[in-house]
């Protein structure tokens, strides 16, 4: 839900304050609204669009339009043995919290494996990848900044379910969002590591 009318802040000056027309309007529903302020959005368990994005899944939460373009953020569901093809992104950085079942991350020359509740960050211009090392299936959360890139999951997403993936065009997705795919010769010991599937490609 998405509220969308404000308070007149003109009423609220000293020389003519009136608590009971403020209460009222707060009683009603309405906002004040801050210059800049993002509006206030709910999102409801279970909602937004989920896909495969290949590899993992993906579940919309959150895009750049609700927060002023600041942040977006999206759930990604693991199944065993999932890895993430590396990849670099050059305009923003992502922030990984762990909700279920552990999750393996390698950043640059930084490598962990995280429970649920571990937070990981991951800077732009780091060649980096994720993967399932455990039984179960894993669940995370991932807060992109500054927002634009869930266009690129929800392009991707839109592929895939169009039919077999397209080399050529995801590529050209991924150049349109500054995201580069990359060689890397730590990736076959951990496939090796934690049997995991190899990414597609």
């Amino acid at each position: 839900m998405l509220f969308t009318q404000s308070i007149d802040t003109r009423s609220l000056r000293p020389d003519n304050f009136d608590i009971h027309h403020c209460i009222s309007k707060l009683e009603s529903g309405l906002v004040m609204d801050i210059e800049g302020a993002p509006r206030l959005t709910v999102v409801q368990p279970g909602q937004g669009r989920q896909s495969s994005l290949g590899s993992i899944g993906v579940v919309f939460k959150l895009f750049g339009e609700h927060t002023n373009e600041q942040i977006s953020i999206v759930e990604h569901p693991f199944p065993v043995g999932a890895l993430v093809p590396p990849h670099t992104h050059t305009r923003e950085d992502e922030y990984s919290i762990v909700l279920e079942g552990e999750i393996g991350f390698r950043s640059g020359e930084r490598e962990a494996v995280l429970g649920a509740g571990g937070y990981i960050t991951k800077p732009r211009g780091e060649l980096h990848t994720m993967w399932n090392p455990g039984k179960v299936p894993a669940r995370m959360i991932e807060v992109i900044s500054p927002a634009g890139f869930e266009h690129f999951f929800w392009g991707l997403a839109d592929q895939l379910e169009a039919g077999p993936p397209d080399p050529e065009a995801i590529g050209k997705l991924a150049a349109k969002y500054g995201l580069q795919f990359g060689e890397a010769p730590w990736l076959p010991e951990i496939i090796a590591r934690y049997g995991l599937t190899p990414p597609m490609g």
